[in-house]
């Protein structure tokens, strides 16, 4: 159903209310809820860290929009917490690293099907199949460190085969910049996309550099400084989609208007009640936001929001397996290589990354030595282990 930002007034700023009692909710259950509800959690937990970002650079080089921004962020600051806050303690580092993975395939995957720009659906086809070969490199990693099997986190909605091998993915960052989107005659829901995706990626970027260091095992640690790399990449390549000619304001009311859509999202989607619930109320302060933010562009731009939010919501982003569209962009798209803002095949790369990845890879690629022979099958390697044991046992 069709969703309108200006006829939704929802609730303004100065209402917006928490305690702390408030912000630590009742967590998902690994196991018990659908991995589409981590997902929202993860994806909605990347968007208020973008808004939290966004807002303090805004606030550095427009001393009149930084009270405002201040009100608008220490809201976002509590809801990114009651999010954040949703992922249980019962998931270890790597297991969420999983989930981190997961969102990247299904949400890009979701968005490159729906991107009204035929360059800009190939970039995020692009960046779809190296994350779809992080998670088949984490995997291998969670079933040698811990014992498990992904599938227990990614509950059969996504699969485990190597996309574009890591180590393939390190370029010049000549060869990481693309052509922006131009802010005048592009689609909104292309904006909305843009945004989304640059919060996907900063956000797990950030967790691979912060969860890297606590692992004792080498490769592993390797292995997440290796994937950080090319997550900074990633973040390089969907912000260089956004029109840099974007005014500070037009830019917060895109930000504001963002949530909004992916909270919208996920109001229609959302499968466990309570976070449902989460998902309403928050729909309702990021309108007061997107409200406040319209007024603001008013006042000191002197132009209609209605020149940049140019559409309603015509339907949800789709929270739901993208196996069979991942499944084609692999088998069509994963010899493609980068040459400049170009994708090329294989043997056309830029010499300048060719030379880079040598320079990378000397000493040998984490993500080769992590997943030498392996091939995801149900069960794990312990598991494994323990069959072969038992049949050894029974041998004469």
């Amino acid at each position: 159903m069709a969703f309108s930002l200006f006829d939704a007034k929802g609730i303004p700023l100065d209402q917006q209310r928490f305690t702390w009692r408030d912000l630590v909710q009742k967590p998902i259950s690994k196991l018990d809820d659908d991995a589409f509800t981590r997902v929202r959690v993860i994806l909605i937990n990347g968007l208020e860290n973008e808004a939290l970002r966004f807002g303090h650079m805004a606030a550095r080089f427009n001393r009149e929009l930084r009270l405002p921004l201040a009100k608008v962020r220490r809201c976002e600051q509590h809801q990114a917490t009651m999010v954040n806050w949703l992922i249980a303690a019962d998931h270890s580092p790597l297991e969420t690293t999983i989930a981190y993975e997961q969102v990247a395939i299904e949400v890009t995957a979701a968005i490159a099907q729906k991107e009204p720009d035929p360059y800009l659906a190939q970039v995020y086809r692009f960046g779809l199949l190296e994350d779809f070969d992080h998670l088949y490199r984490y995997s291998a990693l969670l079933d040698r460190l811990e014992g498990k099997d992904a599938n227990n986190i990614l509950q059969s909605y996504t699969d485990v085969l190597h996309g574009r091998p890591t180590m393939e993915h390190h370029r010049a960052p000549e060869d990481d910049l693309r052509t922006p989107y131009d802010a005048k005659n592009a689609a909104f829901l292309t904006k909305l996309h843009a945004l989304t995706i640059v919060a996907s990626e900063y956000q797990t970027h950030d967790y691979y550099m912060n969860v890297g260091p606590l692992f004792s095992d080498p490769v592993a640690r390797q292995l997440y400084a290796e994937i950080a790399s090319v997550e900074e990449q990633h973040v390089t390549q969907y912000e260089s989609m956004l029109d840099p000619q974007e005014s500070w304001l037009e830019q917060w009311l895109l930000h504001e208007a963002t949530e909004c859509y992916n909270y919208y999202s996920c109001v229609e989607q959302e499968t466990n009640h309570h976070v449902k619930a989460i998902w309403e109320r928050f729909l309702d302060y990021e309108l007061g936001h997107f409200h406040m933010a319209c007024e603001l562009f008013k006042q000191f731009e002197r132009r209609d929001p209605a020149e940049v939010v140019t559409t309603d919501f015509a339907a949800p982003l789709e929270f739901r397996s993208q196996r069979e569209y991942v499944r084609k962009v692999l088998v069509n798209e994963v010899d493609l290589r980068a040459d400049g803002t170009a994708f090329v095949p294989r043997q056309n790369e830029s010499a300048a990354s060719i030379q880079y990845r040598h320079q990378l890879n000397a000493d040998g690629s984490p993500s080769e030595a992590v997943a030498s022979g392996y091939v995801w099958t149900p069960g794990t390697e312990l598991s494994r282990k323990s069959i072969a044991s038992a049949v050894s046992d029974l041998a004469p």
